[in-house]
């Protein structure tokens, strides 16, 4: 039976946990959806909230901490947190984009060193990055080394290319706004993948969490070149099933993988910003209606907070000091209202004993904003 639109989408939430919240660890739970967007750090936090039962924020505080979860720059060149296991394959896969993004960007060019002299410099830089560093220690180091270069430069391509993760430096989130920088541990480093293995474990990785996808909704997810995302799926063979679906494009799936039926009931959510699945199709219809998806993505890439009514974006929300406020973009029924307001009061709960005004710097993004209706909701 060929795939439905709506039947996508129903595939989407079964894999994201977003069906029903479900009990897991929170390894479990960041390895099932792949990698949680992570440049707002409350974002992996209201992510997990969204999609396991009982969902403590400490056991994420203690997975960054220990590093079996990893914060690093990865798909689509920003910050996403994975489990431990599948970073190396992820940073691996990602290569080709994340070293064409910045050893080839001006801001690197102008510095004067060469690629080589960038790779040359990688196992120096790693040894000093042994202890947690932040930005500006990074970069003095550098000038003693090398000599000042313009700034940004070096250290802001090799932070983002080469094998680092983030570091817990404090705040409601775990992360504050200055960030600090380790080498991955060695045991990442050394047992990198092949670049042809690689791109079959991201392929098949993102299968097992976004799929049914195309070819294209796979380069989307990662900012991906054709060639890594065909060499992906012709590596994984026998692995992968093609499936019938809207338009003339192959669709791609793991074996086994959840289908529900597209009459499946969708609970309502509360997204945080940058949701993955937001972002990670090069349709974005899947999820957010056409006609909604300038409201909710803005020109600079922001990924609003997004309410979700029958598996699709109705509108966004932000927390204000008596209640969240809700802005639909169609009318929604009284039931629906009622579903929504249920979970605000989890959310504020959840929020209270961390950031209870969470988003409060993208305020801006709702000047103006307008919608069939507005409500405060959870109060």
């Amino acid at each position: 039976m060929p795939l439905t639109a709506r039947g996508l989408n129903r595939a989407t939430l079964a894999r994201q946990g977003l069906l029903r919240r479900e009990p897991m660890s929170v390894v479990e739970a960041v390895r099932r959806v792949t990698a949680l967007q992570a440049q707002e750090p409350a974002s992996p936090y209201l992510a997990l909230w969204n999609r396991v039962e009982g969902f403590d924020p400490a056991d994420l505080d203690r997975a960054f901490a220990d590093q079996t979860v990893v914060k690093a720059t990865l798909m689509r060149v920003t910050l996403h947190a994975v489990a431990a296991e599948d970073y190396p394959a992820l940073h691996e896969a990602m290569q080709v984009t994340l070293r064409g993004a910045r050893l080839y960007d001006q801001r690197f060019r102008r510095t004067g060193l060469t690629l080589d002299d960038a790779g040359a410099l990688m196992p120096e830089v790693l040894e000093h990055l042994r202890s947690p560093r932040s930005n500006a220690e990074a970069e003095a180091w550098l000038d003693e080394r090398i000599g000042q270069t313009p700034r940004p430069g070096v250290w802001w391509a090799m932070r983002q290319y080469g094998p680092f993760i983030h570091v817990p430096t404090g705040g409601p989130w775990g992360f504050g706004s200055r960030p600090a920088y380790i080498g991955a541990p060695a045991a990442l480093r050394e047992s990198r993948p092949t670049e042809i293995a690689a791109a079959a474990v991201l392929v098949r990785r993102y299968l097992e969490a976004f799929g049914p996808a195309t070819a294209q909704d796979i380069a989307q997810f990662g900012m991906l070149y054709a060639g890594v995302v065909r060499g992906g799926i012709e590596g994984l063979g026998d692995e992968l099933v093609t499936l019938d679906g809207p338009g003339r494009t192959p669709w791609y799936d793991v074996s086994g993988a959840p289908l529900p039926d597209a009459a499946t009931a969708a609970p309502p959510r509360l997204l945080p910003m940058w949701d993955s699945i937001l972002l990670a199709y090069r349709d974005r219809s899947r999820i957010i209606p056409e006609a909604y998806r300038r409201l909710v993505i803005q020109g600079n890439g922001d990924a609003l907070p997004t309410l979700l009514v029958d598996g699709y974006v109705a509108g966004v929300w932000r927390p204000l000091e008596h209640g969240i406020e809700a802005t639909a973009f169609h009318p929604l029924a009284d039931d629906v209202w009622a579903g929504l307001d249920a979970e605000a009061r989890a959310l504020r709960a959840f929020l209270a004993h961390r950031e209870p005004l969470v988003y409060g710097r993208y305020a801006r993004w709702w000047q103006g904003l307008k919608g069939a209706a507005v409500r405060i909701i959870g109060s």
